[in-house]
């Protein structure tokens, strides 16, 4: 077990060491890689059933004061004015939005998620290590007035996710109808850093604010409280989760989960280089056809004309990852060095189908979507590659490190069928528990 005494620890650290978890350093702290049920075991919970993650080693960030909000709409790259949902409402209390801090040179600070917790209060949430880094960047911007506060080490935070987390996460919340209904995709309820204290509690008063998002593509909630009360929310979920198959999961599926589900990893796959035509490029704020953007933030300036480096999501045809090193690269079907992997690795959920080895189908594809029914997936090897030249969807390249090759296709979706975003009452009704359960 790789257990660094110079590493931090969450506070369910004693957890994960008395569950035989495999342990390795990840943004400064020591955190589970997966447990004895495997990695892929645990991946393949989280589409069927439901994963229990520790994320307390995120950074949690909250701004208050009457420029919060300009502070956020000068250094967040989306338009707070127009960033929620199909009509591009403003952010309003309660919403969430993903976005991204950048330098002025449009290289990536760190990704975040706002939400407004209310007038002029917002939560932002970075990534492990981070929150010193973008406090210290955000006061440079505010103005007087505001306040900034890096709540690193001090929240806990556990993710629930996969198809049951509604089933399960409504055994444990007090009022649970009230709670649940009509919370959409990107909401939260409760505000643990309000002075009135949260609304939202479970197991009897156990303050929570519930978020209804993830780092996995699948349905799920993000759980954020105060330290000294995380042990016993983990116990409450994986306790009502019983029944419902739920697995305690590590960091490996978080990976290959988040990658199957064409997520980034902030400093791997988006970092210190110019932010350039992504599949995430929807983070800023376009104005029309994108020769302008809606507003001025930091970075925007550099991010004009036409990109110096293009990302693009990959799968490939069996499990076989090659290994990210600085001699691996990506060649196109000349032959010719086009760019570098950022990320690979396997989404054991999914394979190919058909004749022609085209179609890419998930033990959460319906039978009538053209999932056979003996399927049984070997999983694909995915991730990002990041290349000096533009490629098109369908594009057959090769991975390449040393003597290894991999035959991959530019794909602009990996893992079909994801629960994301479906709606809280298909999630929570007996029909829906029936079918995932078949």
């Amino acid at each position: 077990m790789n257990d660094s005494v110079n590493l931090k620890k969450t506070v369910l650290h004693a957890y994960h060491v008395s569950r035989n978890a495999n342990m390795a350093s990840f943004g400064g702290y020591s955190m589970p890689l997966w447990y004895e049920t495997g990695a892929k075991a645990e991946h393949l919970a989280v589409i069927t059933a439901a994963g229990l993650f520790d994320t307390s080693h995120m950074a949690v960030i909250t701004i208050s004061g009457e420029g919060a909000f300009d502070l956020l709409q000068h250094s967040f790259t989306r338009d707070l004015n127009s960033c929620v949902g199909s009509s591009q409402a403003p952010l309003s209390k309660g919403r969430c939005v993903y976005g991204l801090f950048l330098e002025t040179d449009g290289t990536v600070i760190d990704d975040a998620i706002v939400t407004e917790l209310g007038a002029g209060r917002y939560m932002v949430v970075v990534n492990s290590g981070m929150g010193p880094v973008v406090s210290d960047h955000l006061r440079k911007l505010a103005t007087a007035g505001v306040s900034i506060t890096d709540h690193s080490d001090m929240i806990g935070k556990i993710d629930l996710q996969g198809p049951r987390s509604a089933l399960i996460i409504e055994q444990v919340l007090d009022r649970p109808d009230a709670v649940l209904d009509g919370l959409s995709y990107f909401t939260c309820r409760g505000d643990i850093f309000g002075e009135r204290g949260s609304d939202v509690t479970l197991g009897g008063s156990i303050p929570v604010l519930l978020s209804r998002s993830g780092y996995t593509g699948e349905f799920g909630f993000e759980l954020f409280t105060a330290l000294a009360d995380t042990e016993n929310v983990w116990r409450l979920i994986l306790e009502a989760g019983e029944p419902f198959g739920i697995t305690v999961c590590g960091l490996a599926s978080r990976d290959s989960l988040r990658t199957g589900a064409m997520l980034p990893l902030s400093h791997q796959d988006i970092g210190n280089w110019k932010f350039g035509q992504t599949p995430w490029s929807f983070v800023l704020p376009k104005n029309g056809r994108g020769a302008t953007f809606t507003k001025q933030f930091v970075g925007a300036d550099s991010l004009l004309g036409e990109p110096d480096s293009y990302t693009y999501g990959f799968a490939g045809y069996d499990p076989r990852k090659i290994p990210v090193t600085e001699s691996s690269r990506v060649v196109d079907a000349d032959g010719s060095e086009i760019g570098i992997i950022l990320t690979c690795t396997t989404d054991m959920a999914i394979d190919r189908v058909g004749d022609d080895r085209q179609r890419i189908v998930s033990v959460a594809t319906p039978a009538a979507e053209g999932r056979p029914g003996d399927f049984r997936p070997r999983g694909l090897c995915c991730g990002f590659i990041k290349t000096n030249t533009p490629c098109r969807i369908g594009d057959k390249i090769k991975l390449v490190e040393g003597r290894r090759t991999l035959n991959v296709e530019i794909r602009e979706d990996i893992r079909p069928n994801r629960t994301a975003r479906c709606s809280m009452q298909r999630m929570r009704s007996k029909s829906e528990e029936r079918e995932t359960r078949a």
